[in-house]
């Protein structure tokens, strides 16, 4: 698994690093602990990858982009045109970096390139952390391949 394009510092990489990845479909109760752990990490300036693109996840982007720690944007498509401009913001900090295994010319989020960019956090981080894992689900599947030790927020 390889990057085949980004925007932003490209340094952040050889920080270390915290997957983030949450079932699409999480419990009420689990939700405010993803949120006070986005908190604790941000406090702690902790370096975090995660695809942002589920509600959970965009909400814990939303936390982290309040602090000043690193952070690194994982694509399950090629880059976009435009960006958020809070995004664009954070990019000239040189805070947040975007990444993508994907060309320009993927447009479309699947599960296979979901699955393929959540590949690569895994490669990347040296840490994982689940907000939630679903029985049977793609993301259970994906992480019980993974040789790496899982912290389990729900």
């Amino acid at each position: 698994m390889e990057i085949v394009d980004h925007i932003g510092s490209i340094e952040l990489l050889k920080l270390e690093k915290t997957a983030f990845l949450c079932s699409r479909k999480i419990p009420a109760g689990i939700v405010l602990k993803c949120y006070d752990w986005a908190i604790s990490q941000r406090e702690m300036g902790k370096c975090i990858i995660s695809g942002f693109h589920s509600k959970i996840e965009k909400d814990v982007l939303h936390y982290l982009l309040k602090g000043q720690q690193p952070i690194i944007i994982a694509l399950a498509r090629g880059l976009k045109q435009h960006l958020e401009p809070e995004l664009e913001a954070e990019l000239k900090k040189g805070r947040l970096l975007i990444i993508t295994p994907f060309e320009k010319h993927v447009k479309r989020i699947t599960a296979e390139t979901a699955d393929i960019r959540n590949r690569l956090m895994i490669d990347l981080a040296e840490n994982i952390t689940a907000g939630f894992i679903s029985k049977e689900g793609n993301l259970e599947k994906l992480l019980s391949q993974s040789n790496k030790d899982i912290i389990k927020i729900g």
